[in-house]
């Protein structure tokens, strides 16, 4: 590890092949290659780099496991990237509250693995083995949120250094609070723009006495999403709900070697206090998806079949990239309101048929998430980004959001006006007061 500028005390490694490894995200798009990587442990060290960029000017990037596919973690120009995997203490379990405290490091499933010893879980599931500190920067959801929300509903409480090195602890650890302005949920989904989360209190969530994952594969995209809907509106007790189309489903039989019939289908959990409350839940599912023309219906009961059955659904981005080697690949991940669900997915087939496009539409449909997802090449980078545009004008046009989890990162910030109006005259307002020099994630969502 070498340091080639009078940086911060603590390590700092500025090997270029080392740096290389952050140019580039998941999805293949491109920043410059960032100064240098500090690696931090705890609140010290957080504080040490925060004073020394202040004194020097130096932009910050503050980072965990580095699965943001908005780019959120590249590098501009001469940032420091702050490297805060390593702070990855779980400090507390505290059963008789629901709740645990973790440095920002610690990954979503090694706390389920700790928790997991007193019954209880943590919910949020972006399906990428996250860090909680990345997860509450970018206000991460996925496939648990129908049931128990994303990240801004799961975390009570957090400690925080903001660009003037001030140390603030924001919220309390309990179910509820009306005392003063919402600060915690402020900074849940800033994307480490406003300050560095250097500590968390989440909820845990009791893990239910009977499980059950469903698989169901439809005629129709229509009638996936329809019988979904439908779902919904009876209240059943669904932890998750996902659709697939059919290139996903061809995607995942040749990754994972399984023989799902190459149709589109829902991925479903039921989570009950009782068996006698699962076998009722899953006769309403049969009957809702038969009569939505159901063509193929399997449950899994077990741990490893529940276990296998979801695994596919998560590999689903690493069976699309390896069925399309060579590609770079958009994302866009839009959210609407139940009613144009269908509309949205009809809509981004459409489109990617009338332009050639190779796209794959899979989404967390039970809270109305649609991910489309597009290979692309040099050649036809132009073609995907008039695709991806299109999706995004369609989700705004219908009441829908630019983005429904992966955030706004570098990608989306001219969507943002059209979606909030003035509110953006709002957050730059807050930007500039927490961040005056601008040194915390620069350019990313807003351009101040």
């Amino acid at each position: 590890m070498t340091t080639s500028f009078d940086g911060p005390p603590i390590p700092i490694d500025t090997r270029a092949a080392v740096l290389d490894q952050f140019v580039a995200d998941e999805t293949g798009r491109r920043g410059s290659r960032p100064r240098g990587v500090a690696y931090a442990t705890g609140l010290d060290d957080v504080l040490a780099v925060m004073a020394w960029a202040r004194d020097s000017r130096t932009p910050l990037i503050p980072r965990g496991a580095g699965t943001s596919l908005e780019g959120h973690l590249l590098a501009r120009g001469d940032e420091l990237i702050l490297d805060l995997a390593q702070a990855d203490s779980i400090l507390d379990i505290s059963p008789a509250d629901f709740t645990a405290t973790v440095q920002p490091g610690v990954t979503r499933t090694r706390l389920n693995t700790a928790a997991g010893e007193f019954g209880l879980q943590f919910t949020v599931d972006p399906g990428a083995d996250a860090t909680l500190g990345g997860m509450a920067a970018t206000n991460a959801s996925g496939t648990t949120s129908v049931r128990y929300g994303g990240m801004r509903a799961n975390v009570v409480a957090l400690q925080a250094v903001f660009a003037d090195g001030r140390v603030m602890r924001l919220g309390r650890a309990v179910r509820k609070s009306a005392s003063g302005y919402d600060l915690k949920s402020l900074l849940i989904g800033s994307a480490g723009t406003l300050a560095i989360i250097t500590e968390l209190t989440v909820r845990l969530h009791p893990i239910p006495e009977c499980l059950a994952s469903v698989r169901i594969s439809f005629p129709t995209v229509a009638a996936a999403v329809d019988a979904a809907v439908e779902m919904l509106g009876l209240a059943l007790p669904v932890s998750r709900l996902e659709f697939v189309d059919t290139a996903s489903v061809a995607a995942i039989n040749d990754l994972r070697g399984t023989r799902y019939a190459e149709a589109p289908a829902l991925f479903i959990d039921l989570e009950t206090g009782s068996a006698a409350a699962a076998n009722a839940g899953e006769r309403e599912i049969d009957r809702i998806v038969r009569a939505h023309g159901a063509t193929a219906i399997t449950v899994a009961r077990t741990h490893t079949e529940r276990h296998a059955l979801w695994e596919d659904r998560h590999r689903l981005f690493f069976a699309l990239k390896a069925r399309s080697p060579g590609h770079r690949f958009l994302v866009t991940d839009t959210a609407v309101p139940c009613s144009r669900i269908a509309d949205a997915v009809g809509t981004a087939t459409r489109l990617g048929d009338e332009l050639g496009l190779d796209i794959s539409v899979a989404g967390h449909i039970g809270d109305g998430n649609v991910h489309v997802v597009v290979p692309y090449t040099d050649a036809n980078l132009p073609v995907a980004l008039q695709f991806s545009d299109a999706v995004v004008r369609h989700a705004l046009a219908v009441g829908g959001t630019a983005s429904g989890e992966h955030g706004i990162g570098l990608a989306k910030k001219k969507y943002l006006r059209d979606e909030h109006g003035a509110a953006v005259d709002v957050m730059a307002g807050l930007k500039h007061a927490l961040d005056p020099h601008g040194l915390l994630n620069p350019g990313k969502i807003l351009d101040v």
